[in-house]
Formats: structure tokens, sequence, C-alpha cells
């Protein structure tokens, strides 16, 4: 006799939300009928200045064509010297270290903390080298980083913070979002992230002396205020247009409607699976927001029978939509293992500015975390009864591996 084949236990499809609708035709309309599309006092621009400070009140933003741009622009207004390093966490995107790549300073990675996937305060204290100048602390998965402990390494060493909130829109470190706690915040509107035009960004600073620095820089140092162009520095073109501030301004409009069910379903799905044998979920502080870019939890692997491969194929049978998550820490990267950054070559080391290896670099618990990991797409039109029954799959398959 044939066997029925056990339904899986979640049964219906992963749920998409209509990200973009008739707020944002509206706003597009509004900009289709101008005559010039151009950022500089453009009136979409202008309205995604406000709505961005009247949810993160940055004396000094610019907007930009990418979160890439955003920390590119944030790290060349700072001026630092070829040679000179920045400590960036070993999981995160490209985007975090172009920038820096291209100014030809020096990421130096540092490990992070096993539970948050952010950076180790403990690891960050041990890459502080006399050449290094700033932190770049990324809020992974919209988990806030320990910002109390990495703005304290700041001040005893005087080093510069950058905040990467790519993946945090909505984030709260305590009572403050994040972006607004170091001395600078970038944020992305890629097509991934929580608020989305596609790709774009933004970069803002409350520090008096780098505010005429961030539009001059995304902008190839030219001065819209007096309208002279004679550029004494080199500068990119990452400009915003008119239409991508449209979508923007649209999107912070639905800011807590995108953020707020994210924060509340990741913590339904981390109290119901809190207390399984082998399932490590994700720490955060009572008093923080997490917004949940996406939901990633570790395998205790000595708790479990089979391997972290074998674990997502049981979920995905179970109708789960899960997946490892990166393929290495970014120093394993061809480019980092290679030091092929310019055709073939790596000037500052060429040149005797700096002595790092990226074969030599080895961040444990970052590596450990990739081997380790389960990876699932989160997004705000998850409800409580699709994440339940996610629940129910990763405690019923932890319990079929089980040792």
């Amino acid at each position: 006799m044939t066997q029925t084949p056990t339904p899986p236990i979640v049964d219906e499809p992963f749920p998409l939300p209509r990200r973009w609708g008739d707020a944002e035709v509206a706003r597009l309309t509004e900009a289709m009928q101008q005559d010039s599309l151009f950022y500089w006092q453009g009136p979409q621009t202008e309205n995604l200045y406000a709505a961005f400070r009247a949810i993160y009140p940055l004396r000094t933003i610019f907007p930009c064509s990418s979160g890439t741009a955003s920390v590119h622009l944030a790290v060349a207004a700072l001026k630092f010297k070829p040679g000179e390093e920045v400590i960036v966490p070993a999981i995160t995107d490209m985007g975090s270290v172009l920038g820096m790549l291209h100014q030809l300073l020096v990421p130096v990675f540092a490990d992070i903390e096993p539970r948050t996937y952010n950076l180790s305060p403990t690891s960050i204290r041990a890459a502080i080298t006399p050449k290094t100048r700033a932190i770049l602390a990324v809020h992974l998965c919209g988990n806030p980083c320990d910002l109390d402990a990495i703005m304290q390494i700041a001040r005893e060493h005087q080093l510069v913070v950058i905040e990467d909130c790519a993946q945090a829109w909505g984030t709260r470190y305590g009572n403050d979002y994040v972006g607004l706690i170091g001395d600078l915040g970038c944020w992305s509107f890629n097509d991934y992230k929580h608020l989305s035009c596609g790709d774009g960004g933004v970069v803002g600073t409350n520090r008096v002396d780098l505010a005429s620095h961030l539009a001059k820089w995304g902008d190839k140092c030219y001065n819209r205020i007096t309208g002279i162009r004679n550029p004494d520095e080199l500068a990119y073109n990452y400009r915003i247009s008119e239409p991508l501030s449209a979508i923007c301004t649209a999107q912070l409009e639905k800011h807590d409607r995108i953020v707020k069910p994210r924060t509340a379903m990741g913590r339904r799905l981390t109290d119901g699976i809190s207390e399984v044998p082998g399932i490590l979920p994700p720490v955060f502080r009572p008093e923080d927001t997490p917004t949940f870019y996406n939901y990633i939890f570790r395998l205790d692997l000595a708790e479990l029978t089979g391997t972290r491969d074998q674990f997502v194929a049981a979920l995905v049978a179970e109708g789960v939509k899960a997946n490892s998550y990166l393929p290495d820490p970014v120093y394993r990267y061809d480019l980092f293992q290679q030091h092929n950054f310019f055709a073939g070559t790596w000037p500052v080391r060429d040149f005797g500015l700096t002595a790092m290896d990226y074969t030599q670099v080895c961040c444990p618990e970052s590596e450990s975390f990739l081997q380790d990991c389960v990876h699932l797409p989160f997004n705000e039109a998850m409800t409580a009864s699709y994440i339940d029954k996610v629940s129910l799959a990763i405690r019923t398959v932890a319990q079929r591996f089980s040792r």
C-alpha cells in the first residue's frame, strides 16, 4: 500500500509584502510633472530631507545612490591618509569595505560576538594599532551592536565611529535609533532592505566639522550654493535623483508600519525556539529594539546529529524558507586573498604603507558562525500564524536530529 506523504508543517506560501503602492505612484507622478529631475533643491529631495529628519534628526544628511556609497562618503569625508586603518567586522557585505579600499585605507577585520553576530569589543581592542583611525559598527540583521562598549573604546583611543545601518532601519539601542550615536550614520535603500527605492542610500552626521564634506564628496566637489565649479579635492558622483527621492520619501512615511511587524515577529520566533536543545537563537538586550532584516540562528552541532546542511534540508522539506548564509568571511574572498584591489596590485602595501596580509587573517568565531548558522529570510508580511508554524518546524526538526 502506498503511504500518503505527510504534509509539511509550514503549509502556506512564504508571505511577501506589497512593498510599493499608491503613495509611491503619487509622488513619482508629481516628480514626472517637474521640469527637472536633478536632486539639488529638487522638491522630491527636499521632501526626503524632511521625511528622514522627522525620524532621524541629524544636522547634516546627504541622500546618495546606494548604501555602499553612503559608507564610502562617510570614510572619504574623514580624510584619512593612505595606509591608515579602519576596524570592520569579518561578517558583513562587501559594500562596507569597498569605499575604504578605494580611499587606499586598510580594512582590519575583527571577530564577532557568538550570539549577536556583531563586532566583539574584545576583538576590536585586539585589532587597534597606531594606524587605527575608525571603527565601522555594522548592525547585522537589524540587531544593534554593543554601542556603549564601542563608543568607550573609541573615546579611549580617539577613534571615529561610523554606524552601518544598512540592515537596521528602525533599530534602537536603548531609546536611541542606531545611526544617531556614532560620528556618522549610513543607511541603504537597496531592494532587499526594509525600506527601498531599488537602490539608494543616506549618510548623515551631527558633527559640524564634517557637515560640508558629505555633499562635496558625493557631488564631484562642486559648490552648489555658490555655483562655482572649482574642485579642490578628488570626489565622486554619488547623487540621488528626484524619482528615487520620491520613492524614498513614501517609504519613510511607512517606516513604522514596515519595521514594527518585523520586531514583533522576530521576537515571537525567538520565544518559540529559545528553549530547544541544539538551537541557539540570536541574543539581544531587552532594552533594545531589533528589526530583523533577516533571522539567523545557530546550531549547537554537538547536541545534534547530522550536519548544518542536512538540518537546513529538513527544514526546507517542512516548508520553511531556509538556507545557509554567506560562503565566507569577507577576508576569505578572492580579491582579499590575492590582494587584487587595483589591477592585480595593492598600492598601499606595494609602497610600504601597510604590512597587512589577508592570507594570515583568521577570525575563528566568524568562521564557526558561517559553518553552523541557519538563515531565514524575513519581512513585515509574516503573520503570527506563519511564524508559529516556522517555530514548530524548527522544534520538530531539532527533535528529529537530537542525539
